[in-house]
């Protein structure tokens, strides 16, 4: 397994968005060598594998502005010479607009080696990023000796991962690396601790009346194994709960019927599966469903809102009784959110962004296990 570092020279104190457009770090050099420099330092004194760029402009690195994937002042000059780095230099992906919305592929190819990359990851096109990479070769713009110098690193790191040796992978062998039981207990684990609290202004938590509780899932596809493990879950803990599953395909007929239902409920439990996707502008709930949940809010009984991934998903409907967010989809994050509706495990984290208008970072009221929540934590 190769290890990486990302994303140099320092991707955490900027309000833009790479994957939309070109972000910007506007720290001075003081601040970035005492801040942004010192993650990296560490890993390379620790001899991690491989650095990914970042497709940021740092004005205090680079005067010209361009992103540090393709500027050799910050990949070669701060990267490799003052900081010693001699492993994989890996480009953020190319496709995302920070890169590709200034330079077509075959020039970013082109740039990001003469930068000091050796790994481009995910061009838009693949064909036009060798075609550009070889006539930039044969025309003298990048050196044969530029290119050696990667391919040797590539190599170097192929025979650390001992693919001399053994070129093919034993399928029979997967599972018992990938799908190990300790594996498994460790991703739960990380999912439980993930599961986070903004609000609870009817002390929803845990759920005291499952018997005259709903709770519906709102899957992103009709195919969909969304809410299937949080269902299964659910019901091993509270038989009698009624729990719906939607699709976003269903008509505003069957979404009506649904709100309908729920009225006689005593709480209400909304799951809004909304995948994290770093490139869409807003998050949205598809279909007929902002328009059922806002009927669901608009009823007599409360509704506790999960996102099962995205935790923006508040923003567009803040007026909700209360609102936990698991970060993911995965089955062990459902399996998490039973847990936490159910006070089987404490809850106890904290948002790691700002939700712009409802929830700053670093928010998460904490409750631990089987009892109510403790407010103002």
């Amino acid at each position: 397994m190769l290890v990486t570092a990302k994303h140099f020279p320092g991707h955490g104190d900027t309000t833009e968005d790479s994957h939309l457009t070109l972000a910007r770090l506007d720290a001075d050099r003081a601040r970035i060598e005492a801040v942004e420099m010192q993650p990296f330092r560490a890993a390379i004194a620790s001899g991690v594998d491989a650095v990914m760029t970042a497709h940021l402009t740092v004005p205090a690195l680079e005067p010209e502005n361009i992103p540090a994937t393709v500027s050799s002042k910050i990949i070669t000059g701060v990267l490799r010479d003052e900081l010693g780095f001699h492993g994989l230099v890996v480009t953020d992906a190319m496709e995302m607009q920070g890169l590709a919305a200034m330079f077509d592929t075959a020039e970013a190819s082109v740039r990001a080696i003469q930068a000091g990359a050796d790994v481009l990851l995910m061009p838009k096109r693949a064909e036009d990023a060798i075609r550009g990479v070889v006539a930039a070769v044969e025309n003298g713009r990048i050196s044969r000796r530029r290119i050696d110098e990667s391919v040797t690193r590539v190599l170097a790191a192929k025979v650390r991962l001992g693919l001399t040796r053994k070129k093919l992978v034993n399928l029979e062998d997967i599972a018992d690396v990938v799908d190990s039981p300790e594996s498994d207990e460790r991703a739960q684990s990380v999912a439980d601790h993930a599961v986070t609290l903004v609000k609870d202004t009817k002390d929803a938590l845990p759920v005291r009346h499952p018997e005259s509780t709903c709770l519906i899932a709102m899957t992103e596809g009709r195919r969909s194994q969304q809410g299937i493990r949080l269902i299964d879950e659910v019901k091993k803990r509270a038989p009698g709960i009624t729990a719906t599953v939607l699709d976003p395909a269903m008509t505003k007929d069957d979404l009506d019927q649904v709100a309908e239902k729920a009225s006689s409920c005593s709480q209400i439990i909304v799951a809004a599966y909304v995948s994290v996707n770093a490139y869409r502008g807003n998050v949205a709930l598809a279909g007929g469903y902002p328009d059922l949940l806002n009927a669901l809010i608009a009823g007599k009984a409360p509704v506790l809102l999960a996102a099962v991934g995205n935790p923006y998903l508040l923003r567009s409907f803040p007026e909700v009784a209360a609102y936990l967010t698991t970060y993911s989809p995965t089955p062990t994050s459902e399996t998490a959110l039973a847990k936490a509706l159910f006070g089987e495990i404490a809850i106890k984290g904290r948002l790691p962004v700002t939700i712009s208008g409802v929830a700053k970072y670093g928010d998460g009221i904490q409750a631990p296990i089987g009892r109510p929540v403790v407010k103002g934590l």
